[in-house]
């Protein structure tokens, strides 16, 4: 009975000692795993197996896989003001921090450049400022020499707009010569543009509408384009005539409405025609204007399609009162001119005469 309680207490002391290791292991299973967690979540940083002259703080700053690398690079040749330009309109769009931009900046650097950015002492950049301050001062002498100064705006006077140049040509050459000057003087500009432009329509719209910048005269200069290109394109159509139709009333003539408009002319004896003159009086217009004889022969279109015949002193006709204006003289009226009666008949049948019909 004895042996039997030493046996129970022997199997009660290995059960307490179980238990304990038991929780001893559950105690080292959840360290463990909390110690994984941990290192899944710290960001990996590379190693640091050589010397750089970034300070720790941006060695073991990540940069975000979102970030693109610029697409700029300098090898120690170009001009330090261009690159950190170019760098810095670039990180605009991407964004990204100082540590990312110290990161970001040493990519773009190559050859000679990237020796410079080697031989810093080791965690001596701190800031992408610092950064930026110590690039300037290495490759100073590379930097492009400054523009000519203000004082140089004469030049701008000797643009002139050449024989057979576009308005918009003209004005493309003399806004690259504006902003080469780097010139802000509104006045002068509008001064320099209306001495340069060749005398024309557009000038005199500039005269009338009196432009104060430069920005109005670009505004006048690109409506005058598209107004001129827009009637180069009209004057490509062919514009159709009117049909002309047998039923449309006819209109009283210029001429009928002055004849009747005249008082009525008196009764002369009877004369005889002589050989010289015979049958012209008779004549009667083959065809009938809207306008009278003498203003058909005036038009200039007309006049240069007739042969005018000589002038002469002698009377051509039996009367001497009646005056021809297309010979110039004495003995007939234009009505009955059988010279001009001829020369008329070709312009009809040619159609020349259609709009005076």
């Amino acid at each position: 009975m004895v042996a039997s309680r030493a046996n129970q207490e022997r199997i009660q002391v290995d059960l307490v000692a179980s238990q304990a290791m038991n929780e001893e292991l559950c105690r080292n299973l959840q360290t463990h795993a909390a110690e994984r967690e941990g290192a899944d979540q710290e960001p990996v940083t590379p190693p640091r197996e050589f010397p750089t002259p970034f300070s720790p703080e941006i060695v073991d700053a990540v940069i975000p896989t979102t970030l693109v690398e610029p697409k700029v690079t300098f090898t120690g040749m170009e001009d330090p003001k261009a690159h950190l330009t170019a760098f810095h309109t670039q990180m605009m769009l991407v964004g990204g921090s100082d540590a990312a931009r110290c990161k970001l900046f040493m990519s773009t650097l190559a050859g000679t450049a990237m020796e410079w950015f080697i031989s810093l002492l080791d965690g001596h950049v701190t800031s992408f400022p610092q950064l930026t301050k110590l690039f300037r001062a290495q490759y100073l002498a590379n930097r492009a020499p400054p523009p000519p100064p203000p004082s140089v705006s004469y030049d701008l006077f000797d643009v002139k707009q050449y024989q057979g140049e576009s308005l918009k040509e003209f004005l493309h050459r003399f806004g690259v010569q504006v902003v080469r000057l780097n010139l802000t003087e509104e006045k002068m500009m509008v001064h320099a543009f209306r001495k340069g432009i060749v005398p024309g329509p557009f000038s005199e719209s500039l005269i009338r509408n009196h432009p104060k910048t430069f920005v109005e005269i670009k505004r006048h200069a690109v409506a005058h384009i598209a107004a001129k290109e827009e009637v180069s394109e009209k004057r490509k159509c062919v514009v159709p005539t009117r049909p002309r139709t047998k039923s449309r009333p006819q209109t009283l003539r210029v001429h009928e409405a002055t004849i009747e408009m005249k008082a009525p002319a008196k009764q002369q004896p009877y004369q005889k025609p002589n050989a010289r003159g015979r049958g012209r009086d008779n004549v009667s217009p083959r065809h009938t204007f809207i306008v009278e004889l003498k203003d058909l022969i005036a038009i200039p279109n007309i006049a240069e399609r007739l042969k005018v015949p000589p002038k002469t002193d002698k009377r051509l006709g039996p009367n001497k009162n009646e005056w021809c204006e297309f010979h110039q003289a004495y003995g007939h009226p234009i009505r009955n001119c059988l010279a001009l009666g001829h020369q008329l008949d070709e312009l009809v049948k040619n159609g020349l005469l259609r709009d005076y019909l």
